[in-house]
């Protein structure tokens, strides 16, 4: 454990580790950040000829919506305040295990089916200064309602809520098992947003291999294999539960539902691929990188070489006629000390053709 706490900062250690170990199933434990001061619930209840939004206040105030035909759409942010989230849980009988889970925001994606409700869990990303973000996004539906749960008050659903307001539409026909596709089907939309950021900045990493491989593009490469291991992490397992949602024979979804969450499977399918290619790609610029070095070093160890290779008939030369014997007849010449160095410039010379026939130089 103190290996642990050197390694991980201490915001991180209150996230993953405030569990208590040993509790019992259904334990409920916030674990995650505080993303939003207050936790707000707000009602979407519709139908093919009726639309009411209403921010609530009391729990107590969404029976007379559920209750009704039309099915409902309870939108809450926040996950902090467990005392008013018990109380909805309680009020519509979730089941102990969703509450835990809810609260658990290191969840994997996954879906259960618990017979009369249905319990997705997703992984809504962002891309921000270079940072791969995440918030957990929980969904539980009926017969005849479905609540999302999220962490923050970002408005991640806005695309849904303007196809609320269209009269006559699919959404405003269909039961809450299509809603919930339609939740899946943004949050899905929003994995290529940031699928499209990290392709532009592996593009960027490229484009400086080819001018200038610094340590700066190296730490970007590593920057980016990191966050694409973290990305399909998160999305890897939404395929699978997709796929058993398809497989399973649930009376909350219909067949008709089940034609559109094959596409949004689909669609998972092409982001894993992308994000596998995109793996592949970003190898390949390491490899690329570790070239260019190599390529730098071997061209300045290749003029060392040549400088040095140059230098050794000339330290042979300046050897022969710095030993102090007394009987060599050039020393006594009038002409030696020119020679010498005209024959020292021509075996420079020589040596630098020889090089650039070679093609050495």
């Amino acid at each position: 454990m103190s290996i642990r706490k050197r390694i991980i900062p201490n915001r991180i250690q209150s996230v993953f580790f405030n569990k208590k170990v040993g509790s019992a199933p259904g334990t409920l434990t916030h674990i995650g950040l505080k993303k939003t001061e207050k936790v707000t619930i707000e009602v979407h209840d519709y139908g093919v000829d009726h639309l009411e939004e209403k921010l609530i206040e009391s729990v107590k105030e969404c029976r007379p919506y559920v209750d009704t035909s039309n099915p409902t759409w309870v939108q809450v942010k926040g996950l902090h305040d467990i005392e008013k989230l018990k109380e909805l849980w309680d009020e519509f009988h979730f089941h102990p295990l969703i509450q835990e889970d809810i609260l658990n925001t290191n969840q994997r994606p996954k879906i259960e089916d618990y017979q009369d409700q249905i319990f997705v869990v997703l992984k809504m990303i962002y891309i921000e200064d270079g940072q791969l973000l995440q918030e957990q996004v929980s969904l539980v539906f009926s017969d005849k309602f479905i609540f999302s749960f999220q962490e923050s008050e970002k408005r991640l659903f806005i695309p849904i809520r303007e196809r609320l307001k269209a009269e006559h539409t699919r959404m405003r026909k269909s039961g809450p098992d299509y809603m919930a596709y339609a939740l899946m089907d943004v949050i899905i939309d929003y994995y290529f947003n940031a699928l499209d950021e990290l392709n532009t900045t592996i593009e960027s990493i490229e484009d400086v291999l080819w001018s200038n491989a610094d340590e700066d593009a190296l730490a970007d490469i590593h920057k980016s294999r990191r966050l694409l291991i973290q990305f399909r992490k998160s999305v890897w397992p939404l395929r699978d539960s997709l796929n058993s949602l398809l497989r399973d024979q649930s009376p909350l979804v219909a067949d008709e539902t089940k034609l559109f969450i094959r596409d949004a499977y689909d669609h998972v399918i092409q982001i894993i691929d992308n994000l596998d290619n995109n793996r592949e790609i970003v190898a390949g610029l390491h490899d690329m990188y570790m070239t260019n070095i190599s390529n730098k070093m071997n061209e300045v160890m290749k003029v060392l070489t040549i400088i040095a290779t140059i230098f050794i008939p000339l330290t042979f030369i300046a050897g022969i006629y710095g030993m102090n014997f007394s009987y060599m007849p050039e020393l006594s010449w009038k002409w030696s000390y020119p020679i010498v160095w005209v024959l020292m410039i021509l075996v420079t010379i020589g040596m630098i053709f020889y090089f650039r026939k070679k093609k050495w130089l």
